[in-house]
């Protein structure tokens, strides 16, 4: 009888615990919670993204007009250099000889020039004499004539040579900073298809700028003074600011994809960025600050019956874009007129006063959620184990 009895009793607890646990699961199943937001100002800005390149604003190869050996090089990489001052030097021994060859053939010429003119002039005479014939005194003067456009051709070429050897002696066209060198002491540099270059000298390194590559679709939204963003690998903490400065027109083609670039500014006071830097972008084509707006998931709610129950009376509107608002148990919807948008935020521009509370999300409840809500209300499961170390404290307190 006694066991019986015990059996009885168990089956009881099991079932109210059964029965308590199906009615809890069941209450916190329709457990609804409203996500509410308020119409308040927010800066919105829409942007273009896009990689681009560090360089110097502007940029000068320097080479050589001739050719011959490097004898000396007065600069290295990094090396700051003003206009006018000796960056390397050729060997001359060559260019001399050819200045001295044609400042030979230069005298060689003019010898030749005086003889001829004075053959002339004893030509001339004869033939008003009419001692000579014609075709005597036509020859002598042929000959003059040769000789003096022979002396013309031997001044330019002691003039070329002469510029030759002043090649030889190269100097930096500018100010700045050398960031490349080609070359080195010793070696042989041949000008005679194209000019070599031998250095790379940016004129000023504090004031640089990104050259960007902007997809076809986004480049009709970018215009010049637009405000611009960019972060590089080097210094992942730092965001650095510019401006458009010109957008060009030619397009380049890569994988069938087609870009234009874009040239921003980029003030480099604390020269950290340097040429070659991969430059990750962002050019905000419009910008609105403290415009009235709600979080863009605001306008895509909409209340549904079979979620939140008969309990609650909706309020409809035709058309959208709308936001809702609940007062006591009446959804109420209210059509509104939108602005720009960033994807996070959208500006309302009439239809919604500012500080209205509108809802934005609806979720339904959990059984943690419950037990959440549960512990914060101060009841308890009395099925439930208690804290594990209450009993150490009551025993504590005897």
């Amino acid at each position: 009888m006694k066991k019986k009895t015990i059996i009885i009793a168990a089956v009881a607890v099991i079932a109210a615990f059964a029965v308590f646990m199906l009615l809890g699961k069941k209450k916190a199943e329709n457990r609804i919670h409203f996500e509410t937001v308020k119409v308040q100002r927010a800066d919105i800005a829409t942007s273009v993204t896009a990689t681009g390149t560090i360089e110097a604003v502007t940029t000068v190869e320097v080479g050589t007009q001739v050719s011959g050996i490097l004898k000396r090089l007065y600069v290295d990489y990094n090396s700051v250099v003003k206009k006018g001052q000796v960056i390397a030097e050729l060997d001359r021994t060559n260019l001399q000889s050819e200045l001295a060859s044609a400042q030979a053939n230069l005298r060689s010429a003019q010898s030749d020039l005086e003889y001829q003119k004075k053959n002339y002039a004893r030509y001339s005479e004869l033939n008003q004499k009419q001692l000579v014939s014609a075709s005597e005194y036509d020859v002598a003067l042929q000959s003059y004539k040769k000789a003096q456009e022979s002396v013309s051709v031997a001044q330019q070429s002691v003039a070329r040579a002469r510029t030759n050897l002043g090649y030889a002696t190269i100097y930096s066209p500018i100010d700045g900073i050398i960031i490349s060198k080609e070359v080195e002491e010793g070696q042989t540099v041949a000008s005679s298809f194209n000019t070599p270059t031998l250095f790379t000298i940016a004129k000023d390194l504090s004031d640089m700028q990104v050259v960007a590559n902007v997809d076809e679709a986004d480049i009709g939204n970018v215009k010049e003074g637009q405000r611009v963003t960019f972060t590089v690998d080097a210094f992942p903490e730092d965001v650095f600011t510019g401006s458009v400065k010109q957008v060009r027109q030619k397009a380049t083609t890569t994988n069938n994809v087609v870009t234009y670039e874009v040239v921003i500014n980029a003030p480099n006071a604390d020269l950290k960025l340097m040429p070659g830097l991969t430059a990750n972008v962002t050019i905000f084509t419009l910008e609105r600050n403290g415009v009235v707006s709600v979080p863009s998931k605001a306008l895509r709610f909409e209340p549904e019956p079979e979620i939140i129950g008969k309990k609650y009376t909706i309020q409809n509107v035709q058309g959208s874009p709308k936001l809702w608002t609940l007062n006591g148990n009446v959804f109420t919807a209210h059509k509104v007129t939108t602005g720009l948008t960033d994807g996070v935020h959208t500006e309302i521009v009439n239809g919604m006063d500012e500080g209205t509370v509108v809802v934005s999300d609806i979720t339904t409840g959990t059984d943690a959620q419950a037990e959440q809500d549960n512990a914060n209300s101060g009841g308890s499961n009395p099925f439930m184990p208690g804290p594990r170390n209450r009993n150490n404290k009551q025993q504590q307190k005897k």
